[in-house]
């Protein structure tokens, strides 16, 4: 897939952009040299190959570091609040900033 000047002034239309003819065939090189790559990427044969969880995982076995999901401990409300200057029913008193 390679993109046309016609594709180029359009998307920079919708993007708000306003490109000199320079930048145009700058632009339209730089997009139609990555559409190659991912070209490229896409006809590489990926059947069989497992997802890796981490870049590393490919050398190496990494276990995955997954925290426990527990509650976090009681009371802690009471003490955020015990550092403020003023609180009420629970919740952090301020002053008035808006009319």
């Amino acid at each position: 897939m390679s993109l046309q000047h016609s594709d180029l002034d359009r998307i920079a239309s919708l993007a708000r952009l306003r490109l000199s003819p320079e930048e145009q065939t700058s632009m339209l090189a730089q997009i139609n040299d990555f559409f190659a790559i991912v070209e490229r990427m896409r006809a590489v044969d990926t059947a069989g190959v497992e997802p890796l969880a981490h870049p590393l995982s490919a050398t190496m076995d990494l276990p995955l570091r997954l925290r426990q999901d527990i509650a976090a401990a009681p009371g802690i409300r009471d003490a955020a609040l015990a550092n403020a200057p003023a609180s009420q029913e629970g919740l952090f008193v301020v002053p008035r900033v808006v009319e």
